[in-house]
């Protein structure tokens, strides 16, 4: 198993994007992901910078993937993500069908994002014919399901990597809830949400954390920490382990995980590897079978 770095969900200004990066480098992380998935209101880094950034880390030898949009709403977006296809060099994460149809018709090999449903094993091989080289889980499946995956008469053709480390990504809405909260519309949005940077914390009327917004992107108030579970995701055969950020020193503690899949590759008959969590607001229940939020 290997770890890897999602594409950052957070409307961040570009010399914080270029720090993160650059720190990144120094890093043991095996792959990065990047690109703006989220909003294409967000043009604080253009595909040019994108390409430059992935450059860069690429000659410093990581594996480089660009993340395409979660949710294609109009022509110009569409000719955006060509671009991307069309990079001659990077391969893509696709996150919407549009960017999968495209890559077919360039046979260009694509991995399938986690906002893709993708809940049975017929669909996902019919992708793998498609191109798919890699499948990230989406966040609300469990370990029963991909053991159905895994364990199915044929071992996949594909790569499967799952989200386990930050907040997770619930939703995507046409309509922008940062700039509704600031009495904005989405067309004049002024990129609100550059101001903030983890999103803003939506509580119930009982003052408790409930969800997290981030433009057109709602994610779980929780933090999603699967860190206990590596050992069992080594055993199962989970190729990657990603590490979604939300700021600069996600770095260092994707670093020490890479140290963690390390020692447990070594010492595999440690009676017990588990690890516990030190976050009191993480949660893990989705892995299980249970309520999203919810730490088993």
């Amino acid at each position: 198993m290997k770890i890897s770095l999602a594409p950052i969900n957070y409307c961040w200004e570009k010399t914080a994007v270029d720090d993160f990066y650059q720190q990144a480098t120094q890093s043991r992380i095996d792959t990065i992901y990047l690109g703006e998935t989220v909003c294409s209101r967000r043009r604080l880094l253009k595909f040019n910078d994108y390409i430059e950034l992935a450059t860069m880390l690429n000659a410093h030898g990581k594996n480089v993937i660009l993340s395409t949009m979660a949710l294609i709403e109009a022509q110009s977006e569409l000719t955006e993500l060509k671009k991307y296809v069309d990079n001659g060099e990077f391969s893509i994460e696709a996150n919407d069908m549009a960017a999968i149809q495209i890559a077919q018709q360039a046979n260009l090999p694509f991995i399938c994002g986690p906002s893709i449903n993708n809940y049975n094993r017929a669909s996902l091989d019919i992708l793998h014919k498609m191109g798919m080289s890699r499948f990230v889980m989406p966040f609300e499946l469990s370990k029963a399901w991909l053991d159905t995956v895994l364990n199915h008469p044929n071992r996949p053709g594909f790569e499967v990597e799952v989200t386990g480390y930050g907040y997770i990504p619930l939703a995507h809405s046409a309509r922008c809830f940062t700039a509704k909260h600031f009495g904005l519309s989405k067309d004049n949005c002024e990129t609100i949400c550059r101001q903030h940077p983890k999103g803003i914390l939506a509580q119930t009327q009982e003052q408790q954390s409930l969800l997290r917004l981030n433009g057109i992107q709602t994610q779980s108030a929780a933090h999603l920490d699967l860190t206990s579970e590596i050992a069992d995701m080594i055993a199962m055969g989970v190729n990657f382990f990603r590490v979604s950020p939300n700021d600069i020193h996600d770095i260092k503690r994707a670093d020490e995980l890479v140290s963690l899949i390390s020692h447990l590759k070594n010492h595999s008959d440690e009676a017990d590897n588990k690890t516990t969590s030190s976050n009191v607001n993480a949660c893990n229940g989705y892995w299980f079978g249970q309520a999203g939020l919810q730490q088993v």
